[in-house]
């Protein structure tokens, strides 16, 4: 592994070590969900061992439990830059969430005000809006360019006095364009728009810091960064307090409880403030925050230089064309999607899967995107994600892999 993250890292997870036919697995799928270290792996078995009870009760496990819950919403505010922990709620998935978003903001827009969505996100940041069509609200799509980046002119131009919600992705989980995120919160303010962002994506690759970007809402999932299956929210202070959201008289009516319904997956919240430690573990700092940025950083330039020697060296195997943004700027995360002459991506993936190379094939939920770069009637792309764990090793056997499927 390069300098920046200690080869050692990879001793804490278990699965990294395991082998199918004598062969090792080489995890390369981390767009679809990481592997999780040993950390997140005891702190959600500890939780059920010692802690398991339901809250806001006055014996110690359930007192236990309320204490697991804020500690978890303190570090992922930590995680995000955010001003306080009540600022962070927490559902099953990004999807579940965006929904009860979507539902709340229904009660609020006027029919003939407008939303904007982007043809390069994930349909968890469009299906969910698209539903405000039923109730009269128009829902606009921004271009997406052959060249894998969104239209910032046509953008700019269907942004305006009537748009009163921008919704975006950060990064695309499908070809791995980094959006100008910031570029369009300055033009959301001169519209008095409000801006969301989909972090799913990006989240694992780079720091945020929502006070900074200005964002209104932020979602992301703990288990694209080494953690369990839980959803994640950021809403700006105050503004969940004004959304008429899905919930019980007997539930908490203020942020950060008014868009959580039932009981909480506890064991799960436990393994997400694990999986932000154990990402803060990898830097340095005097504070959680500083010792994520930290991190980031090194994580940031070990992914970057593996996904660049994958991108490159896909580049000069005869047959095969990488789908996206070059690694010329570092505005880019380190996903890198291709496609095969004379093969599917399925039949790619199935090849590497006979070596345990593990990667994916299709269009990753992010289906408009790949329709509008024509890549949907192939079957999709071929996707490859670097992820903090992967080593030049591995890099090295994936393209030679590949090498030999393309000659074959």
């Amino acid at each position: 592994m390069s300098q920046a993250i200690h080869p050692s890292v990879r001793q804490q997870f278990p699965s990294l070590q395991r082998k199918v036919n004598d062969l090792p697995m080489i995890f390369i799928d981390g767009p679809a969900g990481t592997q999780v270290p040993q950390s997140v792996i005891n702190a959600i078995s500890g939780y059920y061992t010692t802690s398991n009870a339901n809250t806001h009760g006055a014996f110690a496990t359930t007192r236990e439990t309320d204490m697991i819950i804020d500690e978890m919403r303190s570090s992922m505010a930590a995680l995000l830059g955010a001003e306080s922990p009540e600022t962070i709620s927490i559902g099953q998935n990004m999807t579940t969430l965006n929904y009860a978003l979507a539902r709340a903001m229904s009660r609020i827009l006027h029919p003939g005000e407008e939303v904007l969505i982007t043809q390069l996100d994930h349909e968890a940041n469009r299906g969910p809006w698209l539903t405000l069509r039923d109730f009269g609200i128009h829902v606009r799509e921004v271009r997406l360019q052959q060249d894998g980046k969104l239209d910032y002119k046509d953008f700019a131009e269907k942004l305006n006095e009537k748009t009163r919600l921008v919704c975006m992705g950060m990064s695309a989980n499908s070809i791995g364009t980094v959006n100008d995120f910031k570029l369009i919160r300055e033009l959301t303010y001169k519209h008095n728009a409000w801006l969301l962002l989909d972090a799913v994506h990006y989240a694992p690759h780079f720091s945020i810091d929502v006070q900074s970007i200005g964002c209104d809402f932020l979602l992301c999932s703990a288990y694209k960064f080494y953690g369990p299956h839980v959803g994640l929210l950021y809403s700006r202070p105050g503004l969940l307090d004004r959304l008429p959201t899905d919930r019980l008289r007997t539930a908490g009516q203020t942020a950060p409880y008014s868009i959580e319904t039932g009981t909480l997956n506890h064991a799960a919240i436990a393994g997400v403030d694990a999986a932000v430690k154990f990402i803060a573990s990898l830097g340095s700092g005097n504070t959680l925050r500083e010792k994520l940025i930290s991190a980031y950083e090194k994580i940031a330039s070990h992914e970057y230089a593996l996904a660049g020697k994958l991108y490159a060296g896909l580049k000069k195997i005869s047959g095969v064309t990488p789908v996206g943004q070059d690694f010329s700027s570092t505005s880019r995360t380190p996903t890198v999607s291709f496609i095969m002459k004379g093969k599917t991506p399925e039949q790619v993936c199935q090849q590497l899967a006979l070596k345990n190379i593990c990667a994916w094939d299709g269009h990753f939920y992010a289906i408009r995107a790949i329709e509008v770069l024509g890549l949907l009637e192939l079957g999709g792309v071929t996707r490859l994600g670097i992820s903090l764990y992967n080593t030049e090793q591995e890099v090295d056997q994936i393209l030679s892999e590949i090498a030999r499927i393309a000659s074959s």
